[in-house]
Formats: structure tokens, C-alpha cells, sequence
């Protein structure tokens, strides 16, 4: 038992003691954002641990929209919250996704409950006068002057907010707790306030909204939830979670346990800088790939797998940490290294040609897929006269230990065969624009040759029957060595965050791919079909994380 407990993080072990203490006869979990925004990987570890613990423990999982503010939430964000839900975690049963406007009619009785009670008062103070009486750290609260106001006068006074006939702020009705608690947040606090807001749920049908730490523990009891999941802010708030949760009457009250949340550095999180990152123009939405959102995410190709992976080696504890964004990149590579096809492209090309190669033949080679993979299979690669290779890989004067094409060199091409240069074109700047070669037609590939030996190996396409794509390097959209922001609070964005190339080319077997197809383009690394700007005529391809790293796990 005791290895056993080794293995299992410490919500697992808590979750375990109260099955075996007969507290918990089915696990119920919730992940529960408010539709104010794109989610981001910060929220993917929420998600994550969640759904697994509901899916380890037989249990059910809830996607439970907080929206009980509705000046900043839309169905845009609700939409697409469902999408990155359902992505990460493989399916979404839409029969477990609720709203908390869905039971705004409970939490008016269970606040009608309190005042009947003698447990909740209807006050008139303004905010700043609230926030007056309520004291410091240091000084405790003194009471409401409305705070003993009758039974029937609180609930009259209640249903007249109800009914609309106060204006916006002029009463709010607070829970009567104990003014010198040392806990803040039981000092009163306000649960329901006078709003005329447009909801995207219920419409112009309430006026009254209630107040998050109020409305979340009522939405966990009447979902069953059995183990309230939050992050290490909320670990001030469980008093008043407990407290409503009991005075309202739920049998079998769910239990609130926080954990600590992901931090990543150098990447931007926070809505508002997001937000304004897009009305400004400086990314194309909020699923731009050099963002962090989990939209962003899959459109620049991570997959589920690589985000699930990155949050297991971060851990769950209750102590704050922070992760690299080297750390998702290696799970990235090790997620996709055995499962996607290795092929040919060419970033910045520069024309080759085989003087001795037949003119009009075009030579189909049988290549793996991925040579460490043989279930992925074969492919035919065109091979002909005029080929596309990388700029880099011919030089006039080359440096030591350089092995690629240089006047006179012997290079192989790859999957095909030894090339020697023989001499190159350059327009009127003196730059490159065509190497002349020749091949050894002995020398082809997987033909046993032993004959020589050579240093180098550059690949190609051919020219002919390559397609031209755009591709788009991503970097960190932070300027790292200037930090994160600027003195004013606004983003230090890197200038080379994105580098976008046109007439790239490409085997023409990409031919059919589609939005969030990946593959790895030798040498240079994992790259996804664009989901927005990619078509059948203009291939766009985004650099999900380039060939290597420096980063290496602990546990490796």
C-alpha cells in the first residue's frame, strides 16, 4: 500500500482515503471556466487532471460553463471552450455539459433559504463603504448598519431586487457570517448584486446576479460533484465554500482540495493582453500559433498527446513552479518522431542540375516513410534532371569541415545518388542561383554500392514536380531578453516571432494533405497544414517546433 501511495499524486491519495472511509461513493469531477476568453495551456492542466481522475475512478466528468457575469462572456468563447475540452480530452458527452444559468432559479431559493435563516441581510452601502467596513488583515470588520434588519424585510427587499425596481448598485445582499473572522473573505460577503445585463443563456430574464464564491459551491452539490478541483488561489475561499454548501442543506457536500497551477515562462496568459494583442493586430486571433492559447496550440499542430505528456512530467503539488516551453517542445518531438512521415521540402531553395541526367527522364524512387517506423510504409519520390536544393547547402568558398556541395565536392543527394559539382551560375549581385552537377548513375541508393564514401548528404525535390508552399517559422512571440513587458504593462513582442517564406517547395506526395496534417521536414523540423489560410492552390505550412533541442528530461 505504501509503494502504492508513492506513485499517486496527493488528490489521488485524499480522493482514495475517502472511498475507503465510505465518504465518496462515486467520483464526480468538473472543469469550470467562465466563457470570458480563449482557454490557454495553463487551463489544459485543469482539464487534464480532471477528466483523468473522473476516467481512472469510473467516474463522470462535467464541462460547466461559470457564467454568472455576463459583460464578458460570449458564445464564442463557450464554442470554442467545447472544442478545446473535447480535443484534449478525446470526446465530449455534451449530456455532462451544464451552465451555472441553468440554475439560477436554485440559487435564488437557496439565497431566500439563508435570509430565512437569519444567515443573509440585504445592504444598502456603497461599494467603497463595504469595502471600509470591512477591515484589514490587521483590523477586523465592524457590522452593516443594515445588518439586522428583520427576516421580512430582507425578503422583501430581496424580491424587489428581483423584480427590478432598485437601480443597478444601490443594495446587494451579503451573507452574515462573522465581521472579525481573520478570513476576509467570510467578513460578509456580498452573494448576489443588481445587474441588467444581457445574458447569452438566460437573456433579460434575471437583473440579480449572484457572486461566483456563492453560485460555484451550489453548482458542485447540485451536480454531485464529489471533489471540487481548484487552483491554490482558492484555497482562502474553501471556508465560505464549506460554509454555503452546509447552511444551504446539500447532503453529501462535495469537497473543495486545490492544487497548484502551471506557470509557464516567458509566454503571455492573461486575457486582457491577449485581447489586446488581437484588436491591435499584432496576432490574427486568438488561435494565433505564437500564442499559448490551447486554440493556438492545435493550429500550429501540438497534439493532445504532447500537452497530456507535458502535464504529467510538470506534476501536480500544491507548491507553485514554472515550466519551459523547452519542456512542451520535447513532448512534442518524442509524440511525433515515430508517427508522421519524413519528407523533402525545400525553405530557401536554390536550382540544381544533373548535366548527365537524361532531360526528359523522370525516375520514381521507392523511399520509407520514416525510418524508424516501417508500419508508416513507402512512398515514390520524383527524381529528374533539374532539382530544387537549400541555399545553405552550396557554397563557393566553403569553411572547414563544411561537406556539403562546393566546386568539386561529392555530396550524396538524398534516397538517390552521388553528385559532384562541377560549376554554378550567379546573376548580377554575385549571388548563386544554379549548380551544375554530375551523377554516377553506380551509385544509386540502397543499391549496395561500396565503391567510395562521402561526408555529406543534402535533400531535394524534384523541380518539376514540386509544389510551392508558404511556410511560417514561429518563435517565442516574447522578446526574452528584454522580458515579458514593457514598463507601460504592454507586451515586449519579439520582431522575428513570425518569418513567413514563400516559394518554398515541396514533395509533391503533400499533395493531398489537409488542416492539422503534420509531418517532418528533414532537417528542419515538425511542421502542420495550416487550418485557416491553406488550400488545395496555396499550401501553408506552420514550423510546430524546429529538429532538435538542448532540453532533456530529468528522468532520461
Amino acid at each position: 500500500m505504501e509503494e502504492n501511495n508513492i506513485s499517486k499524486n496527493f488528490i489521488e491519495q485524499i480522493i482514495d482515503k475517502d472511498i475507503a472511509e465510505g465518504h465518496c461513493k462515486a467520483v464526480v469531477t468538473r472543469f469550470p471556466p467562465e466563457p470570458n476568453g480563449y482557454l490557454h495551456i495553463g487551463h489544459a492542466k485543469s482539464i487534464v487532471l480532471n477528466s483523468g481522475l473522473a476516467k481512472k475512478y469510473n467516474g463522470n466528468f462535467n464541462l460547466r460553463f461559470d457564467d454568472t457575469n455576463p459583460t464578458k462572456e460570449k458564445v464564442e468563447f463557450v464554442n470554442s471552450i467545447k472544442q478545446d475540452v473535447e480535443w484534449i480530452t478525446g470526446g465530449l458527452d455534451e449530456s455532462r455539459v451544464f451552465f451555472a444559468s441553468d440554475y439560477f432559479e436554485q440559487m435564488y431559493e437557496a439565497a431566500v433559504k439563508l435570509i430565512k435563516k437569519g444567515k443573509a441581510y440585504v445592504c444598502d452601502l456603497t461599494p467603497d463603504q463595504i469595502r471600509e467596513y470591512r477591515g484589514t488583515l490587521k483590523e477586523v470588520g465592524k457590522n452593516s448598519p443594515y445588518r439586522d434588519r428583520s427576516v421580512e424585510e430582507n425578503l422583501e427587499l430581496f424580491e424587489k431586487m428581483k423584480n427590478g425596481e432598485f437601480e443597478d448598485g444601490a443594495k446587494v445582499l451579503r451573507a452574515k457570517i462573522d465581521m472579525s473572522s481573520p478570513n476576509i473573505n467570510m467578513r460578509d460577503p456580498i452573494i448576489y448584486r443588481i445587474a441588467r445585463m444581457h445574458h447569452h443563456n438566460t437573456g433579460d430574464k434575471w437583473c440579480i446576479y449572484p457572486m461566483y464564491d456563492f453560485a460555484h459551491p451550489i453548482e458542485d452539490a447540485i451536480e454531485g460533484i464529489s471533489h471540487s478541483i481548484c487552483t491554490l488561489e482558492f484555497e482562502d475561499h474553501r471556508p465560505l465554500y464549506d460554509w454555503v454548501v452546509n447552511e444551504v442543506g446539500y447532503e453529501n457536500p462535495p469537497k473543495q482540495i486545490e492544487f497548484a497551477k502551471m506557470y509557464l515562462t516567458n509566454v503571455i496568459t492573461g486575457k486582457r493582453y491577449i485581447k489586446k494583442l488581437v484588436e491591435d493586430g499584432v496576432v490574427d486571433g486568438w488561435d494565433d500559433p505564437r500564442l499559448v492559447t490551447i486554440a493556438a496550440l492545435r493550429r500550429r499542430g501540438f497534439t493532445p498527446e504532447s500537452i497530456r505528456t507535458f502535464i504529467e512530467l510538470s506534476g501536480i503539488s500544491k507548491a507553485n513552479s514554472s515550466c519551459d516551453m523547452a519542456m512542451l517542445d520535447y513532448c512534442i518531438r518524442e509524440d511525433l518522431k515515430l508517427k508522421k512521415s519524413r519528407m523533402m521540402a525545400v525553405l530557401d531553395p536554390i536550382k540544381l542540375v544533373i548535366t548527365n541526367y537524361p532531360e526528359d527522364q523522370v525516375e520514381y524512387l521507392d523511399v520509407m516513410n520514416n525510418q524508424e517506423n516501417e508500419e508508416l510504409g513507402m512512398r515514390q519520390v520524383p527524381f529528374s534532371r533539374e532539382l530544387y536544393i537549400e541555399r545553405e547547402d552550396f557554397m563557393i568558398e566553403p569553411p572547414k569541415k563544411y561537406f556539403r556541395l562546393f566546386p568539386g565536392n561529392e555530396v550524396r543527394l538524398m534516397h538517390a545518388y552521388f553528385v559532384t559539382c562541377t560549376d554554378y551560375i550567379t546573376d548580377e549581385t554575385g549571388k548563386v542561383v544554379e549548380v551544375h552537377c554530375t551523377y554516377d548513375p553506380e551509385t544509386k541508393s540502397g543499391s549496395g554500392f561500396t565503391g567510395r564514401k562521402v561526408k555529406g548528404t543534402i535533400h531535394w525535390v524534384s523541380a518539376k514536380e514540386a509544389l510551392n508552399a508558404e511556410v511560417r517559422l514561429y518563435e517565442n512571440l516574447v522578446d526574452e531578453e528584454k522580458g515579458v513587458y514593457n514598463e507601460d504593462g504592454s507586451v515586449n513582442v519579439n520582431p522575428n516571432s513570425l518569418v513567413v517564406l514563400n516559394d518554398c517547395y515541396v514533395e509533391p506526395a503533400l499533395a493531398d494533405a489537409v488542416a492539422y496534417d503534420s509531418f517532418q521536414f528533414l532537417r528542419h523540423g515538425y511542421f502542420c497544414v495550416d487550418n485557416k489560410d491553406s488550400s488545395k492552390d496555396h499550401l501553408v505550412f506552420n514550423r510546430i517546433v524546429s529538429q532538435k533541442s538542448s532540453y532533456k528530461p530529468i528522468n532520461k
